[in-house]
């Protein structure tokens, strides 16, 4: 017979991440735990009646997330990818590589994440393209933090316009590290005469946060000004897009 279980030998979890325990308790096909349905409802309704604003970032998150994994609690993983990333831009701007190594996060979870990142991106580029951008400038400033200033390596792009300084235009020249990126000014007056561009704004992204120029960025841009004098384009602005601002060489004197 065998000797009955003392309170202190409890038999050992299945699981060694309690987290991952709770997805695989949630793949049955029943109901959903009253404390989850409860918790996304009332997420929903705030969401409703106050917006973004009502919810810190991780609870966004989640709201993203329920459709994701919609058999699971969520919370824990939106907060594993706030402390991950930082906040809730990067989360969404991150490389699908680096959102795979969080634990928890798959295929579902990097398409639903990259659906939100390019609607953001499309609705932003909506209020800019084909417009006149010197009298939407602010739209231009919100497009640019959009989509660069969450990226963590440096991205060189050129928005051009034409005579009636309307965007034609907004094409990425290069890609780089967290702090350089290679720019060619030949072949961004090339393209401008390809497009027959009557003027162009030069943006780029610091992943450090600050939009300060660094001696590389000046001598470039010097070099580009140069060239499109030479040919009868003109060269608006170079726009530095870091975290939380945007640093314009125009405003600061550097053009």
């Amino acid at each position: 017979m065998s000797k009955p279980r003392a309170f202190h030998e409890a038999p050992l979890p299945l699981f060694g991440d309690p987290d991952e325990a709770l997805a695989v308790a949630l793949a049955d096909p029943g109901k959903l735990p009253s404390y989850i349905t409860d918790h996304r409802k009332r997420l929903r309704e705030r969401f409703m009646q106050g917006g973004a604003q009502a919810l810190p970032d991780y609870e966004l998150l989640e709201l993203i997330l329920f459709r994701a994994l919609p058999r699971q609690d969520v919370k824990p993983l939106a907060r594993r990818l706030i402390d991950t990333f930082g906040d809730f831009g990067r989360v969404i701007s991150a490389a699908p590589a680096r959102l795979q190594a969080v634990t928890g996060v798959g295929d579902a979870v990097v398409q639903e994440l990259k659906i939100v990142e390019a609607a953001a991106q499309r609705l932003a580029r909506s209020k800019v393209m084909h417009r006149a951008v010197l009298s939407s400038w602010e739209a231009l400033l919100d497009y640019c933090h959009t989509t660069m200033a969450h990226r963590e390596t440096e991205q060189f792009r050129v928005l051009y316009l034409d005579r009636k300084n309307v965007l034609i235009a907004d094409e990425e020249q290069a890609r780089g590290t967290v702090d350089h990126v290679p720019v060619y000014p030949r072949e961004v007056i090339k393209r401008a005469l390809e497009l027959n561009a009557s003027a162009l704004i030069l943006v780029h992204n610091h992943p450090s946060g600050d939009p300060t120029p660094s001696d590389s960025d000046l001598a470039m841009t010097a070099q580009i000004a140069q060239a499109a004098q030479v040919l009868g384009l003109v060269l608006h602005d170079h726009l530095i897009v870091g975290k939380s601002r945007e640093l314009s060489f125009r405003a600061q004197g550097f053009l």
